[in-house]
This record gives structure tokens, C-alpha cells and sequence, in this order.
């Protein structure tokens, strides 16, 4: 990954912060995407690239606003001239156990930065993306598994999961490779922001086969390996980080 131009949304915090320190410490250059409030953790991220003795771009913008994902890819261009590795990581989720309790506003908001931001970032840096590189978009488990109370979060993952297939399609001709990491339980900052005590104890209580939640430190190889040229002949994909549970689909 050495010299490598990389973007991770999402990459103040848990998986994301994960993956953008773990490009790092493999030689490549970061741009991180966060939201304009998380300001402190990102300047804790970019410490840590630059500890690593890589460059760092910081970007608050919230990945809603398609101009402004335009706005992102332009300036990474401006800076570094090409973008090898794009990580669609950021996602929001609300833990609602009863359909009738979603509101629009809150499905908007899942759908429009799940999905939509993830396809205004993909649409403005597939030009710039140069034969052999990489699209991974963070899907996770719960496409698969339906749980009843992440209704509209596992609506958007299992979107991203048919978006890395066909866009597989589309890409590879141009030496593109897309897949997707999907995490099972991990501890994130998703969590608690999503859970009310109850449920975080339930959670907490139902870990993955292997007897625990994993550490998004545990992810961060995943991003790395689906980017790197060990990675070559894998494409269209779902690479599941689950801790032993078995996925099919």
C-alpha cells in the first residue's frame, strides 16, 4: 500500500478510524470524511497518520449533501492527483423495534447517508480511480440476518450489498475491484448512539459464536487486504468479519 492515495468516510472513529490507521501503518496516504461535530476525534486520526509518517486530509462534511461529496473527491484530486482506494464507511442506525415507530425523518436520514452518500462519493471518484484500485463499501451482517430492531439500517446495508455486486460488474473492465467488509458485532460508537441501556445490555449479552464482540481494530485488516494486491482476484464480494457466525447469500 505504499504511496497509495486512500479516503475512508466515516474515519474519526471505531471501524473506520481502524482501517484509515491500519492503511497508514501499511505506507498509504489517508483522507478522512467525518461529520463537522466530531472535529476532536479526527484530529486525533490525523495525529496518527502523520505518526506513521503519512500524509493526512480532514474533511468534516456531512455525506447527505451530494455537492458537498463532490466537494470531497475534487479537493483529494486537487491534492494528490489520482484515488486508488475509496472506503464508503459511514452510516448511521437507530435501534426501533416496531415499524410503526420509524419515522420518515429518521428513515431519510439512514437512507441518505447509507445509501445515497455512499453512491454520490462511488459516482464522483470512479474517474479517478486508476486500473487496480479498490471501492469497499462497510456493509455488515445484519443484511443477512434481519434483525427486528434495525429495520431501515439493514435496508441500506443489504443495498450496499447489491450496489458492490453490480457495480463489480460494471468496474472490472476498467481494472476496478468493489467489495464489501461485513462486521458482525463490534464495539463502535454505533452502539450507544443507537441503543438505549436495555438494549445495549441484550446486545452485550448475544455475542458472536466465537464468545465475544470484536474490536474494530480486528476489522482493519480486512480494508487493507480487499485493497491490496493480495487481494487482486477478489471482486463482488461480501468478506464477513463476524466472529465464527455463519453467513449465506
Amino acid at each position: 500500500m505504499v504511496g497509495k492515495k486512500t479516503i475512508v468516510t466515516g474515519g474519526d472513529s471505531g471501524i473506520g478510524r481502524a482501517a484509515a490507521v491500519m492503511f497508514a501503518l501499511e505506507g498509504a496516504d489517508v483522507a478522512i470524511v467525518y461529520l463537522p461535530e466530531e472535529q476532536v476525534d479526527a484530529d486525533k486520526v490525523k495525529a496518527m497518520i502523520e505518526t506513521a509518517g503519512r500524509q493526512c486530509l480532514l474533511f468534516p462534511q456531512d455525506i447527505r449533501d451530494e455537492a458537498g461529496c463532490k466537494r470531497v473527491i475534487e479537493s483529494v484530486v486537487q491534492a494528490w492527483g489520482r484515488i486508488d482506494v475509496l472506503v464508503n464507511n459511514a452510516s448511521v442506525m437507530y435501534s426501533i423495534p416496531d415499524i410503526a415507530d420509524v419515522t420518515t425523518e429518521q428513515f431519510d436520514r439512514t437512507m441518505k447517508t447509507n445509501v445515497y452518500g455512499t453512491f454520490w462519493l462511488t459516482k464522483a471518484a470512479v474517474p479517478h480511480i486508476p486500473k487496480g484500485g479498490s471501492i469497499i463499501v462497510t456493509a455488515s451482517q445484519v443484511a443477512y440476518a434481519g434483525p427486528p430492531m434495525l429495520l431501515d439500517y439493514s435496508m441500506t446495508k443489504g443495498a450496499q450489498v447489491a450496489m458492490v455486486r453490480v457495480l463489480s460488474n460494471q468496474l472490472l473492465s476498467k481494472g476496478i475491484r468493489v467489495n464489501a467488509v461485513c462486521p458482525g458485532p463490534v464495539w463502535t460508537p454505533l452502539q450507544p448512539a443507537a441503543m438505549d441501556s436495555s438494549q445495549m445490555k441484550e446486545w452485550h449479552s448475544s455475542p458472536a459464536p466465537i464468545g465475544r464482540i470484536g474490536q474494530p481494530s480486528e476489522l482493519g485488516p480486512a480494508y487493507v487486504f480487499l485493497a491490496s494486491a493480495d487481494g487482486s482476484f477478489i471482486s463482488g464480494q461480501s468478506i464477513h468479519v463476524n466472529g465464527g457466525a455463519i453467513v449465506s447469500g
